[in-house]
């Protein structure tokens, strides 16, 4: 009966630090999530899962588990959660994007845009609820829609009679993945879990046609404005298993798999065309239906190792959007070809720590943090694919002298290559974005067993 109301009393301040927290979360992406043209389409520019530390080892995590961090990505590791302990972790991210495209025309010509972001990466709390089974619970970004750009037709016939036309194209918006799951483990070595995922968010784009020179007299209009809203409510489960082969107070292997169910997402979707002339703003065309849009389903494999003093995994995640999803064109101005595709990516990462009980020494007792990410972006554009890539890196920093409470700070840098440089949109040759873009994420965790001793004085 104790032990139940401790985990009672540990849930209710969970749920108390999460609300605001979430509220949070769900203000700071959507005002300034990500500037990418990649997140133009669909749902937008898809999130690197994992916290901070298994973010700065290239993304693995599949079949992490560790006394210092609660991972979001295998419900299984519920199950390995330490009794009489509770795990809280708190991400922050801020990145910086660098597009650079070729433009075409009378002149070619190379244009480079810049911009930076911030986003809070992940919220999320892992505790025992008895012997051998353990509770999840995290939110995290699933994906973030941020751009602006324009494009000036110069065609000499449409410039001549009505002026410079010029296409902007903006968007913002993103969906977030609300994860709640338990974890069994029937004996030391195996662990099973499954968890229920909620995506929740809305997402917005407009396109809007504008005519320097108005002809007067002709009735014709100054400007077009298109716009497009998501409104994204989905549930799907996440099943995964952990095994350990090895298992000992000195080294631990461990082998995972996790499955994610896809299925229909359909976000509503409400469109507004709204005509501008000279005296009024009238709205020409309004509907509402659903965008016939599918979640892939996911297999994640991969290994974990970890001693004293390293760690290193690899996994492997594919994902079938082509097979969930159907060729689209992009409604509004002049559109991109846009089709989904399967993806492969690989992960790898490895972490050191000197000589974690050195008390006379901090920097040994600090992780240092290495890894890789590669695989395919989930859309092509004018049947390119593009190719992304990164390369990470971070430290930990404890903040007890053995405790598992500590600060983590990841780095990654990242590339986007497309594997044609030009396509064909509307018999005019563009260049295609070719995007690096560097990020820094900061992770906290802020409780651990000691946060939640009774003591007795005599």
């Amino acid at each position: 009966m104790q032990a139940l109301k401790t985990n009672f009393f540990r849930l209710i301040i969970a749920i108390v630090l999460l609300l605001p927290m979430g509220a949070a979360a769900q203000t700071l992406a959507s005002s300034v999530n990500t500037y990418s043209p990649y997140s133009m389409y669909g749902m937008g520019e898809l999130s690197t899962p994992g916290n901070a530390i298994q973010r700065s080892m290239g993304g693995v995590g599949v079949a992490m588990f560790s006394t210092n961090m609660t991972n979001i990505m295998n419900p299984a590791a519920y199950g390995f959660t330490p009794r009489q302990s509770f795990l809280f972790n708190f991400g922050i991210e801020v990145g910086h994007y660098r597009n650079k495209q070729t433009k075409y025309g009378a002149t070619n010509s190379e244009v480079e845009t810049a911009y930076n972001s911030i986003n809070i990466h992940d919220v999320a709390f892992q505790m025992p609820l008895a012997k051998g089974l353990g509770l999840g619970f995290s939110l995290s970004p699933y994906s973030n829609v941020g751009y602006s750009m324009y494009n000036d037709d110069l065609t000499p016939g449409i410039a001549g009679n009505v002026g410079r036309v010029r296409y902007q194209y903006y968007g913002d918006g993103d969906v977030t993945d609300v994860k709640l799951g338990v974890g069994w483990s029937p004996f030391s070595r195996l662990s099973i879990g499954a968890a229920l995922v909620y995506y929740w968010g809305n997402i917005s784009r407009s396109y809007n046609a504008m005519v320097s020179n108005v002809i007067t007299g002709s009735g014709e209009f100054s400007s077009t404005v298109g716009t497009d809203t998501y409104d994204v409510s989905k549930i799907k489960a996440q099943f995964g298993i952990m095994f350990n082969p090895i298992l000992s107070a000195e080294r631990v292997l461990t082998f995972a798999a996790t499955y994610d169910l896809g299925g229909a997402i359909e976000p509503d979707m409400k469109k507004y065309v709204y005509v501008d002339n000279l005296l009024t703003s009238v709205v020409r065309e309004q509907n509402e239906k659903s965008l016939p849009l599918r979640l892939p389903h996911q297999v994640a494999a991969g290994f974990f190792y970890q001693d004293s003093k390293v760690r290193f995994g690899v996994d492997y995640v594919y994902q079938n959007w082509g097979s969930q999803n159907t060729d689209y064109m992009e409604s509004g101005g002049k559109g991109v070809h846009v089709a989904y595709t399967d993806t492969h990516t690989i992960k790898a990462g490895f972490e050191i720590i000197p000589r974690f009980t050195d008390v006379g020494n901090y920097l040994n007792r600090m992780s240092y943090r290495v890894g890789a990410r590669y695989g395919d972006y989930y859309q092509t554009f004018g049947g390119s694919k593009v190719k992304q890539y990164a390369i990470t890196a971070g430290i930990g920093l404890p903040v007890q002298l053995f405790g598992r409470s500590s600060v983590d700070i990841g780095f990654e840098y990242g590339h986007r290559d497309p594997a044609n440089d030009t396509i064909m949109v509307n018999d005019v040759k563009v260049g295609m974005v070719k995007q690096n873009y560097f990020k820094m994420s900061i992770g906290l965790t802020l409780f651990n067993d000691r946060w939640f001793y009774r003591y007795k004085y005599e």
